[in-house]
């Protein structure tokens, strides 16, 4: 129970610290990059204290990383893996047209959803009038 409590604490305030880094977003790389850098760290140093060899540590963390799924997206990528999937070509071997297209296709989108939105607020406006 306590540690749904704390869990749940944790999550909320998680929240509210990412929506306010989020309106500065280079503030918000610097400290993720400080946070990563001071985690590998602590890890490395972990590892030089139990004397762990450069082959044990190869070896234990492609285990760990092999074993939670995460050894390919870590040096692979998930974007990577998708559109070798379905065939996709990389940004740069794409025809400058498709990227226009696609462009145009996402404006398109962006002016449907705008539309919709001032339906939408119209509907709201009748229903609170009545």
């Amino acid at each position: 129970m306590l540690t749904k409590k704390v869990v749940r604490f944790f999550d909320k305030l998680e929240d509210k610290i990412r929506a306010k880094l989020s309106h500065t977003p280079i503030f918000y790389g610097f400290l993720g990059g400080i946070g990563v850098v001071l985690f590998w760290r602590g890890v490395w140093h972990i590892a030089d204290d139990i004397n762990l060899s450069s082959i044990v540590s190869i070896i234990t963390g492609s285990i760990i990383l092999l074993l939670t799924g995460v050894f390919v997206s870590a040096f692979v990528g998930n974007r990577l893996i998708i559109s070798g999937l379905i065939g996709e070509k990389k940004l740069a071997e794409r025809a400058e047209e498709e990227i226009e297209s696609e462009e145009t296709q996402i404006k398109n989108l962006q002016n449907t959803l705008g539309r919709m939105e001032k339906k939408l607020d119209h509907i709201d406006k009748e229903i609170e009038g009545k």
